[in-house]
This record gives structure tokens, C-alpha cells and sequence, in this order.
């Protein structure tokens, strides 16, 4: 089969498309025929060698897929040769076919395609753990929910699902398209955030008071305006550092409006930490995963891959991705 394989740190135009042999199956894991494979800045890091985890090489990237099963190890019972998955894998997704665990494999909606199918992988259940767990940010009918980065997967997903749950949502995103695209799916206002100053904006919008809660996965600068417009026992959570810097969190303002910053790292619940707790909170998962499958199937949340690649065009596709020039997600399709 053919795949893309990363054989030192590198860039994306140092990978090259080679003829590789899956391993041989054990138990509970499964071969899948990858009919899309998720392109993501998180897999550029990876084979910059800048990601937490360092994986062995050779390696394929990728860890979001949506396929066919076509062979179930021994210890498998929760799915059948033929059936339509998803799946969030340590990596090897950009392959014509990969190797899954059962732990970490999801039925795909039947209403839901390949490349949307990815979508729900990793970017909607980060969004809606980050926006229902009730240690997080725990959203609540009524309440007002600014989201950064919205034309992103995970800002995407954070504004559909906090359509969903109730709250008013308030998107921030470079540009007209952006934000005309973040009102398509579940936004009810949109500001650009390169013509328009966005704390006035969020605090015009919300007489004065702020926001309830912050979805960020831009971090930088934008994190540090949002802790000035939210409300008193507002939270906000970081998810990402897109922007390029680490904010440095004022414990002051912390204080002086009983706030409250929230860590949220998806990849600890399906296993990507040293710390592999993916089967000790596969029931807090799957619980997640279905409430997500609910919502997909009653069209209450409509993920999306805008950009989709052959398996040879990887390097238009992190083109896409890293010249943030994408909305929604970016696939392959091998």
C-alpha cells in the first residue's frame, strides 16, 4: 500500500509517498481502508519533531481517519468487517490503510461522509468536552459563549455544539469569509478581528457585562484581551497556541473577576500522554461520542471538510492548513 512517510524532523516537503507493509494484527486492533485522513497543524509539529510525543522512525502522520473496517483482531466485538468507522489513531492515517484500536474506533452516522467524518474524530470531541464537561466550561442554555479561531476545526465544531447546548455564540475570525462561515454553522454574531477591536465588540454585544465563557485556541494576544471581557465567574479555556505564543495568565485578573482558566488536553482521554488512560476513560468518552453521533444525525451539528487532497497532494493540502487559509477541516483522500 502506499503512504506518506516521515524519516527525520522535518517539514511537510521532506516526507515522501512510499510503498510500506502494514504490521500484523493483535488483538483488539483493526486494519481499516482509509477513505479520508485528517491534515492538521498538530501533525506538522510532529514531524517537526516539536509535539509532546515523538513517535518511532520511519512513521506515517496523521491520527484522524474514516474508513471501512477490512479485518478485526482477535479481541474485537464491537464491530464487523465492512462496517463504516472513525477513528483517532497514535499515527499512520495519510495511508491507503491503517491500523486502528477498538478503544479509540467510533461508528460513523450514516448521514455523515469520509471526509466530513474526520471532523468528528478529534476536533468535535475536543470542542464538546472543552464545552460540557462540567469541570471545564460547562455551558449552559441562556448563557453568552465567545469562541476564537471560528473558522477552524475546533472553532467550527465549538460554535455548532454551543448552538446546540443553548448559549449565545459569538465568533472571532481574520477576515469576511471566515466570519460568514462561522455564522453558517451556529454562530449568531461574528466579528473580524482584523478590522474590529473584539473586547469593545463582545462587551457592546453583551451590554457590558462579557462573556461566560471563552473557547481558545489561539492564544497570544487574543487570550490575554478575552480575560478583559468576560463576565464576573466567567471560565475560559485554552486549547490551542495557533497564534504562535504561550500566554502568560494574570493571576490578578483571575482574582479581581473571579475567573476561572481551565486546562484542556484531548489527546490525555484517548491515550497520547505518558499517562495512557484512553481505557480508563473510554466510558466518559463514548458517553461524549454519542451524544456528538445524536446531534450529526439530527443535523443539530453539520461537520465539514472544505479542502480535500489526493494522497500525493500532502504538501497543497498542509499548504492549506499552515497558510491558514482553510475553513473547516482539511482532508486527504487516499
Amino acid at each position: 500500500m502506499r503512504a506518506i512517510v516521515c524519516r527525520r524532523w522535518g517539514k511537510p516537503e521532506d516526507l515522501a509517498l512510499e510503498d510500506v507493509t502494514l504490521p500484523k494484527l493483535e488483538p483488539a486492533p483493526r486494519r481499516e481502508q482509509v477513505k479520508a485522513a485528517g491534515v492538521a497543524l498538530a501533525s506538522s509539529l510532529v514531524i517537526a519533531g516539536k509535539a509532546q510525543r515523538k513517535p518511532p522512525f520511519p512513521v506515517t502522520p496523521g491520527t484522524e481517519i474514516a474508513g471501512i473496517v477490512l479485518e478485526i483482531g482477535s479481541g474485537v466485538t464491537r464491530f464487523k468487517i465492512g462496517d463504516r468507522v472513525m477513528a483517532a489513531i497514535d499515527w499512520g492515517a495519510m495511508a491507503e490503510e491503517a491500523l486502528a484500536r477498538e478503544v479509540n474506533t467510533f461508528k460513523l452516522p450514516a448521514n455523515i461522509d469520509w471526509s466530513a467524518g474526520v471532523a468528528l474524530v478529534i476536533s468535535y470531541p475536543t470542542s464538546g468536552a472543552a464545552l460540557i464537561w462540567p469541570h471545564l466550561l460547562n455551558v449552559q442554555a441562556g448563557q453568552t459563549l465567545l469562541v476564537h479561531g471560528a473558522a477552524g476545526g475546533v472553532g467550527v465544531a465549538a460554535c455548532e455544539i454551543g448552538k446546540a447546548l443553548g448559549a449565545t455564540v459569538i465568533a472571532t475570525a481574520g477576515g469576511p469569509e471566515k466570519v460568514a462561515f462561522a455564522k453558517q454553522h451556529g454562530a449568531h454574531h461574528g466579528i473580524d478581528y482584523r478590522k474590529d477591536d473584539f473586547r469593545q465588540a463582545v462587551l457592546d454585544l453583551t451590554q457590558g457585562r462579557g462573556v461566560d465563557a471563552v473557547f481558545d485556541p489561539v492564544g497570544g494576544d487574543v487570550f490575554d484581551t478575552s480575560l478583559r471581557c468576560m463576565a464576573p465567574e466567567g471560565r475560559i479555556a485554552p486549547i490551542g497556541f495557533a497564534s504562535g505564543r504561550i500566554p502568560q495568565i494574570p493571576a490578578n485578573i483571575l482574582l479581581v473577576k473571579n475567573i476561572t482558566a481551565v486546562g484542556f488536553n484531548y489527546g490525555f482521554y484517548i491515550g497520547w500522554s505518558p499517562d495512557d488512560a484512553r481505557h480508563r476513560e473510554f466510558p466518559r468518552i463514548n458517553a461524549l461520542m454519542e451524544r456528538l453521533r445524536g446531534w450529526a444525525e439530527t443535523g443539530a451539528i453539520r461537520p465539514v471538510a472544505t479542502q480535500s487532497f489526493a494522497l500525493q497532494d500532502w504538501l497543497k493540502a498542509y499548504d492549506a492548513v499552515l497558510g491558514r487559509s482553510a475553513q473547516g477541516r482539511v482532508v486527504l483522500t487516499p
